[in-house]
């Protein structure tokens, strides 16, 4: 397959994998309705493209990276209506199951052939090519895409029928958010008890209680300073409602996911919004009435 890309969708995520992409030799047409961001890229080598239905046109693979739905199915639609020959197409947003069937439905129905394949990682780990793919869909695609994956992940598992990498991308994101309320309550603790929040940060990944998580956003909580996000809280509150959702339709409890909701709903009211996820620390703080000194 020839090295040459199309990616709907140039935000924290879909930009980073861009530069990585682009970082290995790899040509990169791009559409994001933000004209800023794709002109930054286009400074790095990325070809503009003037809407999805051009990119797929100019592109015989295409990955789409999007805040929402809506934004998803309106990328299906442009490119199923844009009458190019048939193309992968790799969703790798975080979106309920049924928003992803239809993604395939629109695709397929045009001759494309879609693949789930939402990614595991913030911000920073795409920026470091840390990340990994949770593939799903036609098995004989995912093979050809290994090298594209390689250029900016540093694992990609093909985990069989479509709609199974958003159920693992599930499993994944139920954890990140106890990792990320459990790290700022960790990070509260050490701080009210009079301990050095830089040195919490450093020490206790090194220990038993440490964690992917904690070691991405203890140190934005020592440094009380929650830019630039590698997740922004309001777009994190899509992926925890995505979450319950789904685990309320299996009668599966999640005392502990549950417990977070209301801390990550404080952040976004208190302001923290635009914030990384990180900033629900603030929020405990607060609660904890820590005064940093």
């Amino acid at each position: 397959m020839a090295e040459c890309i199309g990616i709907v969708g140039l935000g924290i995520m879909g930009g980073a994998m861009a530069r990585n992409l682009l970082a290995q030799g790899w040509q990169v047409f791009g559409y994001d309705p933000d004209a800023a961001v794709v002109a930054d890229l286009a400074a790095a080598g990325l070809v503009s493209c003037a809407s999805a239905a051009d990119l797929a046109m100019q592109a015989p693979v295409i990955m789409t990276s999007l805040p929402s739905p809506r934004a998803v199915l309106a990328t299906a639609r442009a490119i199923a209506e844009s009458g190019a020959p048939s193309r992968v197409v790799i969703e790798a947003s975080t979106l309920a199951l049924d928003d992803k069937m239809a993604f395939a439905g629109v695709l397929q129905g045009a001759g494309h052939v879609p693949l789930d394949c939402p990614i595991s990682g913030t911000g920073a780990q795409a920026a470091a090519r840390d990340l990994v793919i949770f593939a799903s869909g036609d098995s004989a695609a995912i093979e050809a895409l290994r090298p594209f994956y390689a250029a900016f992940t540093k694992a990609t598992h093909n985990v069989g029928a479509f709609g199974n990498g958003t159920k693992m991308k599930f499993v994944a994101n139920l954890l990140v958010a106890i990792h990320n309320v459990a790290s700022a309550e960790a990070m509260v603790l050490g701080m009210k008890a009079g301990l050095d929040p830089a040195q919490v940060a450093a020490l206790i990944p090194g220990g038993a209680g440490g964690s992917r998580i904690f070691e991405l956003r203890a140190p934005m909580m020592a440094r009380d300073d929650y830019l630039p996000a590698t997740m922004k809280i309001d777009i994190w509150q899509k992926d925890m409602d995505v979450i319950g959702r789904f685990a309320t339709s299996l009668g599966v409890p999640t005392p502990t996911f549950s417990a977070t909701i209301p801390i990550y709903a404080a952040a976004q009211a208190q302001g923290h919004g635009g914030d990384d996820t990180a900033a629900v620390c603030a929020v405990l703080e607060r609660m904890a009435a820590v005064v940093r000194t």
